[in-house]
């Protein structure tokens, strides 16, 4: 095969594999500009088992990732469809990502990239081109795939967003944030009768048993008027800003410490450091979780608002309380960012392999789907710790209850009620995903424009 010939050619000491001088070497033969940074570039990329060298394996493994990336890449520029790119069509790829260049500009592309002297380039010549120059369309498959931009389902959990080098100088990255964070606002308040309702399901579902959908809102509405039904949803609110901001700045520092510098981000590293930047921003934040599940579950005249609840917390429940639940919180974070991410991933991978025909670009409907799938998985997995987590956030205010450990609390709740019980007000919570994502998408969309975020 042409890789084979290609992997005997680099490999100038023929013991079956490639270290970075042979691959150096090799690129300067073949004319390759920066020949020292690519060939760092295809090592780090393809070394999968981290000895410092490639093997034949690997260098496959390598090419035949990278052949797939480009083949999508000359799809979605090939406009027309006949097979080679033309200079109109690198113009009009360009000007789709708000870059304006002229015909004679993308004549002197095609000419670095065009051997046959065509002033077209077809498949075999942007291989060849691209095989040795990476990352270039990969770039964009990353931009489409984001996970969650603008997405909020009420518990953040998730991942954080990556942001190319572009969007981090030209401040495009805080404006993203904003977008997504007033979205995140008025998702969460658009769904808020929903989240309250969970969280009394989470909280009195034993004591009552009869808790369904219909009667929680009744007795809510009864007990406290239509008002009522948005009560804790301001902390939910505010809670949003600090959040973020932790969470992004914790992120980029724990991908700094877990990557070799200028490496791509692997998936393993994405998940570890996006669970110590959840868990990070869960610290910092976490007393305004117990202020809102006080304020959710609180009686009508208990509390008067955040701050009044946090000094009668202070008061008679010590500073303790603040973090009660917070062990439960802490684990919940791994399930949900992993089988949230694993799942992400697994989608995304079918998409591109089975439907990437023309484009790398899934669309809004595929990208959102991908997204809803993803959250719910990870949601079924890490609900008996959130539900746990909330009943230890308010067991100070049910009468009669003894406190009790997290351990305790998951053998009452299965002697009492079963594995059903661990899963109370799982479906509120499912009914409120939809609506969030949906309002949270188009807010966000609508964000982007006002904030002049560049649409990619």
């Amino acid at each position: 095969s042409p890789f084979e010939k290609l992997f005997r050619y680099l490999d100038h000491n023929d013991d079956g594999t490639l270290d970075i001088l042979e691959l150096q070497e090799g690129l300067q033969d073949m004319r390759i500009i920066d020949f020292l940074e690519k060939g760092q570039k295809i090592l780090t990329t393809g070394d999968i088992n981290k000895d410092g060298k490639l093997d034949f394996e690997e260098f496959m493994q390598y090419l035949k990732d990278h052949e797939k990336k480009m083949k999508l890449a000359f799809k979605s520029l090939d406009k027309n469809n006949d097979g080679v790119i033309e200079a109109s069509e690198i113009v009009q790829s360009l000007q789709t990502l708000g870059l304006t260049i002229s015909e004679q500009q993308a004549e002197l592309i095609l000419q670095s990239i065009d051997t046959d002297g065509t002033m077209t380039v077809d498949w075999n010549e942007w291989r060849d081109y691209f095989l040795f120059n990476p990352v270039t369309d990969i770039e964009e498959i990353i931009r489409f795939w984001k996970h969650s931009t603008g997405i909020d389902i009420g518990d953040s959990l998730t991942i954080p967003d990556e942001f190319t080098e572009e969007e981090k100088k030209s401040g495009q990255w805080w404006r993203q944030l904003l977008a997504g964070g007033i979205a995140g606002a008025v998702s969460r308040t658009s769904t808020a009768p929903l989240d309250r309702l969970k969280v009394m399901m989470q909280v009195h579902g034993s004591k009552s048993g009869k808790m369904n959908i219909y009667n929680g809102f009744r007795q809510m509405v009864k007990e406290g008027g239509i008002r009522s039904l948005w009560r804790g949803n301001g902390t939910n609110v505010l809670k949003i800003a600090p959040e973020t901001a932790v969470k992004f700045w914790s992120y980029e520092q724990y991908k700094k410490l877990l990557t070799v510098e200028g490496q791509k981000i692997g998936i393993f590293d994405r998940f570890i450091s996006g669970s110590l930047a959840g868990a990070t921003a869960q610290t910092i934040i976490y007393p305004m979780e117990v202020i809102k599940t006080r304020l959710a579950v609180g009686k009508t005249g208990q509390y008067y608002g955040i701050f009044d609840c946090a000094k009668k917390i202070l008061k008679h429940e010590g500073v303790g309380a603040f973090y009660k639940g917070y062990i439960p919180n802490l684990l919940g974070i791994v399930p949900y960012a992993g089988i949230d991410l694993a799942v992400y991933e697994l989608l995304k991978s079918y998409w591109l392999d089975n439907y990437a025909k023309d484009s790398v670009n899934p669309g809004v409907i595929v990208l959102l789907g991908c997204g809803i799938v993803s959250s719910t998985c990870g949601q079924l997995a890490s609900y008996p710790l959130a539900l746990v987590k909330t009943r230890m956030q308010a067991q100070a205010m049910i009468e009669g209850t003894k406190q009790m450990n997290m351990v305790g609390l998951f053998r009452r709740i299965i002697s009492k009620e079963g594995i059903p019980g661990l899963y109370r007000g799982i479906t509120p919570n499912f009914m409120k995903v939809l609506p969030a994502v949906g309002i949270s998408y188009v807010v966000y969309e609508n964000m982007k424009q006002t904030l002049r975020v560049t649409q990619k």
